[in-house]
């Protein structure tokens, strides 16, 4: 699987890291890994924020889709016709950290040490989705983490795995299923998010 970024900040329980292209990034609820200093040792994260500005701090981008001279240009014709964006914008995204591998055991929790700042970033297969997701002990770190959208996040990551699956349904009422335990005491709150997950 090729690198897609590198973590450009981190703590104990997220990390950002910058793309290596311009308006790529995973999905929003997907699963990537970072990889750490110690070889057999993979942080894995969740993806809740996308973002694309400029790379200079305190930057903003700029309207390119109107020249003075009156000239339109849209959407993909800016860029074609602006190839300097590459240089000037930077797509990054931050990921909840949810849990980690360590020689080749998958742990739903806090790995020991976040991964470390410019270390590589890879997307997740679909076999790698489907194994770490076997397990529901990682719900309630999402649900319950701050500053992030907690439910959106959860649901997009579940309809992900889901479709890892060749049966779908019977991972999604198996989730449900923890997912009402979790949340009895929110009836409102579980609803809403059993809705957002059905298939």
């Amino acid at each position: 699987m090729q690198r897609i970024a590198e973590v450009i900040e981190s703590s104990t329980t997220r990390f950002t890291a910058g793309a290596y292209e311009l308006l790529t990034a995973p999905s929003f609820g997907g699963l990537v890994r970072a990889v750490s200093r110690t070889t057999d040792l993979a942080i894995y994260g969740l993806v809740y924020e996308i973002r694309t500005g400029s790379k200079d701090p305190g930057g903003r981008a700029v309207v390119r889709g109107r020249t003075y001279s009156g000239r339109e240009l849209f959407d993909a014709e800016i860029y074609f016709e602006n190839p300097d964006l590459a240089e000037v914008l930077q797509t990054e995204f931050s990921a909840l950290t949810v849990g980690f591998s360590e020689a080749g055991q998958i742990y739903h929790y806090l790995p020991p040490q976040p991964p470390p700042v410019h270390y590589s970033v890879y997307p997740c297969d679909a076999a790698e989705l489907e194994r770490f997701s076997s397990d529901y002990d990682y719900f309630r770190s999402v649900l319950f983490a701050a500053q992030v959208p907690n439910d959106e996040l959860l649901a997009a990551h579940l309809r992900a795995a889901a479709r890892a699956r060749a049966d779908s349904r019977h991972y999604l009422v198996r989730a449900g299923r923890e997912l009402a335990s979790l949340l009895k005491d929110d009836y409102d709150r579980l609803t809403a998010l059993l809705r957002r997950i059905r298939p």
